[in-house]
């Protein structure tokens, strides 16, 4: 609960990082001093009125209710009434423990009020200061040291020898703790009588019920402990973390006091204890009560005691109760902003204020190093105070465990960093801060004492770095030259020797100073206003490092892994018990070739087995080689670890993935699988998100395997790649051989040589994904990754289709004698239908049309290869177009079909959608070209064979679109024209073969005129097919012939051969573009330099076939020739009729 101190009513709750909304600004002497004071946490029920003692009342006569607790005053006992112990050593770490946020960003100072004050009354006091100080971030905590306590314990515990042999060497022997006398106590004494005897007049008293202050607590401090058993595992608790030190539970490290306050005075931030006693009543809600001694006047000492105090607490009022002998005389209410200027008691605010900021400067400048314990220490008398650096002191004993602040001060850092990683999300820029917290925690820190914290800080710092995060915003987040926090960066450079900052020593100070690491000459520069100025830099240890790249990213965390795995192994008692083996020595990988594989029947078995196993990891089955407990923290952070270190080499192997060293990439992602076989191992009951993590593994696994694959002509740097291993990948697989043998992924990460294999292998992957999705139930939790799966399943199955179906392909380019279909290419067939087959069904699952056309396309392109199998062999000229090829064909054009329906539309893929129409245009001109040029008389009639080529030639006309502008357009027109140049051929064959039906006669001679004239045109438009335009010119001429010759008039016939004549004229352009093509090609020989280049480059050319073009200029003379014969024959005789 927060609440101004002096508000008679709690205020509503507030996290630690909000501004407090009250507060006070008090004009004292003429001088403005800026104080505000928040309530974080008190234990104080809401304060009570005060009860006004009538004059002559005896103090020194013992109250009823005396030392007793009062439901007045809450279970603070009797420490709220003035019989406080002593600040204890640690106070300061447990309000920095209660209140973790305000740690090491917010608040500068943590500690007691009485170390507050007393540090602001040392140009005041003649008294000893001794204090520890603590950097933590931008936060100094400061604690009593008292000299005199610690060495008595010294000579029992063996604790702060070296401290007890550095004081009596180097600093003041002649001090020693003063007696405390009768007088002290008697004051002490009646203080607490008149504090009982003011809570009520009766003086009654009753016994109140303790109230846990972990109930009462502010929300940041309940909300972070939650949050953390919510985020981390058992080792992020601290009570088991400080478990480990015997030590830790006697040290004080619990926040006693009855309020803890933010204090801000001035500029300065503050998280102060205070166990002051507050009363309502009076003109203000809140007063504090004093007792003074009528014939004692009240001295500066005192006056400051006072005003802080109440700035402290906000209390704008003091009661002061005057007696004489312990006789009540009389009260006399006192504002607090007027205590500075009481009788005797003179002190200027302004001159307080400097004091506080040159000393929290110095202390800043000087205690520098995070984790170390410094000494502030002034000798009673004196006027110098110095600052001493224990902890360098204490390494020179060889023992850094000599000092007891150790352990706190590694547990605050260790603290302070978790909870910022609880926000790390917030806020990327504190990465910086937490990484230097932690590591400055570790450097406080045993392996052999601590191996949790270890472990768990490592796993922390691994946590830091994004392993999902694009490279680009590497340096976006983490300037090179910035700091994540400049607030928490104070490191200062070493300044010379000089009056301005006083913090070093000069040649005329004694000698015994060398050993201090600052001093204040004269505590009278304490309030000379900007004596001490603290120069703020940024540290360059606390910027977060910039990887700069994702391997390096990777290999930090594991690193961090690493370490953190050898303090839970260095932990596990059971050590012992296991084989020796030898870290640095490479675990032998096993490599199977396909003569020992198996081949894909034995993945069958090792995939079964695999499943089975992930069944009893989901039924909670698990074991560990180790002797681990589960449960323990070794338990939790080794499976934390094991995680962590498994999605660093998934990162990596996706990013040699995308580098395309696939040999690398399965080395990293075997790696992964292995660390998740032993989380496997271990784990009781897999979580969700690992299920998912070790899908996505799997899935990545299977397209390494299939790139393997397709790029086996690379296998030897692959296998290069895939044998090399690190020393750090060495000891991480030491320490997962501990808990497991590492084997159950081994059929998913060998490197085999065979492509069968490979493919298969991958396609297993996939498989075990998709399994583990659908028994984990998560296929509906993650429909991404479920689609993910199924996709690259399909793919795969197409892969391995096109596999089997090239193979099948191959054996028939090789079968020669013998005409039957071998079993061989039976069984690829049925292997490759089948993966085909099962594509679809992935394909058309996930709702992908267009892979689901691609695939039927496949299947359809398998029909036509098994429809060319079946073709009798080469040299039959009795060969006929057989029923089996007519039912392969008719199969593949069942499967084009369903890939169009499948489409829809061709806005859907529009490549795709001409990619099915083209395949199946090609089929349809194929089964008729077959049907056409091998007539199966024996089975069907002439009429019949050309009314199925006819409408299959049609109907590949329909899906061989001309029109549309693409790279394939002039293939389609040529195909076109090729059609349209085949029927015209059939129906003039059947025009010169057929008797009887003029009808039909005139139908043919209607659409063998219709085709050529098309075909022409077709032709025409490409300009790489001048034989194919003049042979068809030549058959259009045929054709007139055949038409001349049953005309019976002159003037008829005279008109055809007109018309026949066209046409042979316009066989120009053909000639032309024969002609130019041959010239391009004399052009190209007489480049060449030999004859016999000159041979090679005729024989291969892709151009004109000189045979075939001769041959068509032979038919075109003797067609001219007889043309013009005729012509002038009819001429004549017409002309001897007319004479």
């Amino acid at each position: 609960m927060e609440e101004p101190c002096g508000a008679g009513t709690p205020a509503p709750l507030r996290g630690d990082a909000e501004e407090p909304k009250q507060g006070s600004v008090l004009f004292l002497g003429g001088n403005e001093v800026k104080s505000c004071a928040v309530v974080k946490y008190s234990s104080a029920p809401p304060q009570a009125a005060f009860a006004r003692l009538q004059e002559k009342t005896d103090l020194k006569l013992p109250p009823a209710n005396w030392l007793r607790e009062s439901a007045k005053l809450g279970p603070a006992g009797t420490t709220i009434l003035g019989n406080s112990k002593k600040s204890k050593p640690f106070s300061s770490f447990g309000m920095a423990y209660d209140f973790i946020d305000s740690v090491g960003n917010d608040v500068d100072v943590v500690s007691d009020s009485e170390n507050i004050k007393k540090l602001l009354k040392i140009p005041y006091s003649k008294s000893h200061v001794s204090m520890a100080v603590h950097r933590i971030g931008r936060t100094l905590l400061l604690d009593e040291l008292d000299i005199q306590e610690l060495f008595m314990r010294s000579s029992q515990t063996g604790d702060w020898t070296w401290l007890k042999e550095f004081y009596q060497r180097l600093i003041d022997q002649k001090w020693q703790r003063k007696k405390k006398s009768k007088e002290h106590w008697y004051q002490k004494a009646i203080l607490s009588k008149f504090l009982y005897y003011s809570i009520n007049g009766d003086g009654a008293a009753q016994p109140v019920p303790s109230t846990s202050k972990q109930h009462q607590e502010g929300p940041v401090a309940g909300e972070s402990d939650e949050a953390g058993r919510a985020s981390w595992p058992a080792p992020f608790e601290m009570p088991s973390a400080l478990s480990e030190d015997p030590g830790a539970s006697n040290q004080g490290l619990k926040n006693d006091f009855v309020r803890n306050i933010l204090w801000t005075f001035e500029d300065i931030h503050m998280l102060v204890g205070s166990n002051m006693p507050i009363f309502g009543g009076g003109r203000y809600p809140a007063v504090s009560l004093r007792l003074r001694d009528n014939n004692k006047p009240i001295n500066v000492l005192t006056g400051i005691d006072y005003w802080l105090d109440n700035l402290i607490c906000n209390v704008p009022e003091l009661v002061m109760c005057f007696h004489v002998n312990g006789i009540v005389q009389k009260y006399e209410m006192i504002k607090t902003e007027d205590i500075p200027n009481l009788e005797n008691s003179n002190f200027s605010t302004k001159v307080i204020k400097d004091i506080a900021q040159n000393i929290l400067s110095f202390l800043k400048s000087n205690c520098t190093k995070e984790g170390h314990t410094y000494w502030l220490f002034k000798a009673s008398g004196s006027d110098i105070v110095k600052l001493y650096d224990l902890t360098t002191l204490c390494e020179e004993t060889e023992d850094k465990y000599q000092n007891p602040f150790t352990m706190p001060v590694a547990i605050l850092l260790y603290k302070v960093a978790c909870n910022m990683m609880l926000k790390k999300n917030q806020n990327k820029k504190h990465y910086g801060t937490i990484r230097t917290l932690l590591l400055n925690c570790l450097k406080l820190l045993d392996n052999g004492r601590h191996p949790q914290i270890i472990a768990s800080a490592n796993y922390m710092l691994s946590e830091l770095f994004q392993l999902d995060e694009p490279k680009k915003e590497d340096g976006a987040e983490f300037p090179i030259n910035g700091n994540s926090d400049e607030s928490y960066s104070e490191e200062e450079e070493e300044m010379p020797d000089s009056d301005e900052n006083g913090s070093y020593s000069n040649s005329s100070d004694p000698p015994d100073d060398n050993k201090a690491v600052a001093i204040i000459k004269s505590v009278g520069e304490l309030s000379v206003p900007e004596k001490y100025k603290s120069v703020h830099r940024i540290r360059p240890s606390c910027a977060f490092p910039v990887c700069h790249g994702t391997e390096e990213r990777c290999r930090l965390v594991l690193n961090h892994v690493l370490e953190g795995l050898k303090s839970v192994d260095s932990s596990v008692k059971k050590e012992g018990d296991l084989p020796a083996a030898d870290p640095s020595t490479p675990i032998p990988l096993k490599y199977e070739d396909e003569s020992t594989s198996g081949g894909p029947e034995s993945l069958e078995k090792q995939m079964a087995l695999f499943l089975d196993k992930m069944g009893s990891f989901q039924k909670g089955k698990h074991c560990s080689q180790s002797g681990m407990i589960p449960g323990s923290w070794q338990y939790k952070m080794k499976l934390q670890l094991i995680l962590k270190s498994s999605r660093a080499y998934y990162v990596l192997s996706d990013a040699a993935m995308i580098l395309q060293k696939y040999g690398r990439a399965l080395r990293y992602i075997k790696l992964a699988l292995q660390c998740h076989d032993t989380y496997c191992c271990l784990c009781g009951s897999m979580l969700p998100e690992v299920l998912v993590f070790l899908c996505q593994c799997l899935t990545l696994c299977g397209d390494i395997q299939l790139m393997l694959a397709q790029n086996a002509n690379n296998r030897a740097a692959y296998l290069e790649e895939y044998n090399y291993q690190t020393k750090e990948d060495q000891e991480i697989l030491h320490s997962l051989h501990r808990e497991s043998r590492c084997q159950v992924f081994a059929w998913a990460t060998d490197l085999s040589t065979d492509l069968e294999y490979q493919l298969s292998v991958s396609c297993k992957c996939y498989e075990a994904a998709y399994e583990i999705l659908l028994f984990s139930n998560l296929k509906s939790q993650n429909p991404e990754q479920h689609i993910q799966v199924l996709k690259r399943m399909g793919n795969i199955r197409n892969e391995i289709g096109v596999f089997y179906m090239n193979q099948a392909a191959a054996v028939q380019t090789e079968r020669v004698v013998s005409k039957n279909v071998s079993t061989t290419e039976q069984q690829l067939w049925k292997k490759s239908f089948s993966c085909f087959e099962e594509g679809i069904q992935n394909f058309e699952s996930i709702d992908d049309a267009t892979n689901a056309a691609l695939l039927l396309c496949n299947t359809g392109r398998l029909m036509r290869i098994c429809a060319q199998a079946h073709c009798a062999a080469e040299g039959d000229f009795k060969r006929e177009f057989s029923p089996e090829e007519a039912l392969y064909y008719n199969k593949a054009i069942d499967y084009y079909l369903k890939a169009l329906r499948s489409l829809g539309k061709r806005d859907v893929h529009p490549a795709v959608w001409d990619s099915v129409n083209w395949e199946l245009s090609t089929t349809y001109f194929t089964m008729a070209t077959l049907q056409q040029d091998y007539a199966p008389l024996s089975r069907k009639a002439q009429e019949q064979i050309e009314k199925e080529v006819s409408e299959a030639m049609m109907k590949s006309l329909k899906y061989c679109d001309v029109d549309t502008v693409s790279e394939r357009q002039p293939l389609c027109q040529y195909r076109a024209a090729t059609i349209h140049h085949r029927l015209a051929s059939m129906y003039h064959s059947c025009l010169r073969n057929q008797v009887g039906d003029e009808h039909l006669r005139k139908q043919h001679r209607v659409l063998a005129d219709l085709h050529y004239s098309k075909a022409v045109r077709l032709f025409q438009l490409l300009k790489d097919a001048p034989c194919e335009l003049l042979r068809v010119q030549l058959e259009r001429v045929a054709f007139a012939e055949f038409q001349m010759a049953s005309q019976n008039s002159s003037a008829g016939k005279l008109k055809t051969l007109s018309g026949a004549l066209d046409i042979m004229t316009k066989t120009k352009g053909a000639f032309q573009l024969i002609r130019k093509e041959l010239v391009a090609e004399n052009e190209q020989i007489s480049k060449d330099k030999s004859p016999a280049e000159s041979v090679s480059v005729n024989d291969s050319s892709a151009g004109l076939n000189k045979e075939e073009v001769l041959k068509l200029l032979g038919i075109f003379e003797s067609r001219m020739s007889f043309l013009l014969l005729q012509s002038i024959k009819l001429l004549t005789s017409s002309k001897k009729k007319i004479g």
